[in-house]
């Protein structure tokens, strides 16, 4: 008989569910297992959302890894942000992006908004 699924507490409790995905992995979906697998799943990304936070990048260091991504080079940035000059400045963080070339690089590049909204490294630290 398996033990009674309960809440994740604390490190003991993550490690003990996370020991049980790894014996449940591959269960058929739909199955006794599987139904249990996903709970426990769950329940260990609620946890680790809880207690293991992941920021949001920098958005100058989400649009040069999504350069990189694409194979794009800093001409190819200009009908979203402007000039050869305005892309410099972006990229050396020396000027914010606009709320117009926030919304340019969301719909073409697929950037997240919340991402490009947010100071860069540069603005934090001033």
């Amino acid at each position: 008989m398996t033990a009674e699924i309960r809440p994740i507490r604390d490190d003991a409790d993550h490690a003990a569910a996370m020991e049980e995905i790894g014996a449940l992995w591959g269960a058929a979906p739909g199955s006794p297992e599987g139904d249990r697998l996903d709970v426990l799943v769950t329940l260990v990304e609620a946890y680790e959302a809880a207690h293991f936070p992941i920021d949001m990048p920098d958005p100058v260091d989400a649009i040069l890894f999504r350069m990189e991504q694409q194979g794009l080079t800093r001409r190819e940035l200009e009908p979203f942000i402007g000039s050869r000059a305005r892309v410099a400045e972006i990229l050396n963080r020396r000027r914010g992006l606009s709320i117009e070339m926030i919304r340019r690089l969301h719909d073409a590049l697929g950037i997240p908004a919340e991402v490009l909204i947010r100071p860069s490294r540069h603005e934090r630290a001033a």
